[in-house]
């Protein structure tokens, strides 16, 4: 489980707005300077973030205040789906759009073969993208994809247990 510390930005009835820090992980990998990934984080560190939480009734909600502190969590079996289908599935559809076109009869008359791979990858690819947001749009209200509000932190020393 995945734990993230914000600030709330904004009260709503069944859940919070929780600003978050982005933060890096370069200093402790070997390459440091040899990656693309350490300089786009030289670029985005420190910048942030806005998460929508859940919270489990209004009730709960109504504890938090802007500017309170509070721990998000979210299960890391929700971050490794949401990766596959965002990275996988347009990767995916490309290829198949690409396999499909050039198998489509007729279509050598007018498009050379690889120009017709070419078009169904464009359009597999784009159609890739366009099924990801469609599970975004089903998946939305689903309680268990949602960061949830672990807890508001009132202080170091007494912090209140939402879960």
């Amino acid at each position: 489980m995945l734990v993230e510390t914000g600030r709330v930005v904004a009260v709503e009835q069944d859940g919070v707005w929780v600003e978050t820090l982005r933060k890096t992980t370069c200093g402790a990998c070997s390459a440091r300077k040899g990656c693309g990934h350490g300089l786009l984080n030289e670029v985005s560190a420190g910048s942030k973030g806005l998460v929508r939480v859940l919270v489990g009734n209004d009730l709960q909600a109504s504890h938090c205040h802007v500017d309170d502190q509070v721990e998000v969590t979210l299960p890391e079996e929700v971050i490794l789906r949401g990766s596959l289908i965002v990275y996988i599935m347009p990767v995916l559809m490309m290829l198949g759009g690409a396999a499909l076109a050039s198998r489509v009869p007729g279509m050598s008359a007018l498009l050379s073969e690889d120009l017709q791979s070419l078009l169904g990858a464009g359009i597999g690819f784009g159609l890739g993208f366009g099924l990801v947001r469609l599970h975004a749009r089903l998946h939305r209200h689903n309680a268990a994809l949602q960061p949830k509000l672990l807890r508001r932190v009132v202080s170091q020393t007494n912090p209140v247990s939402f879960v």
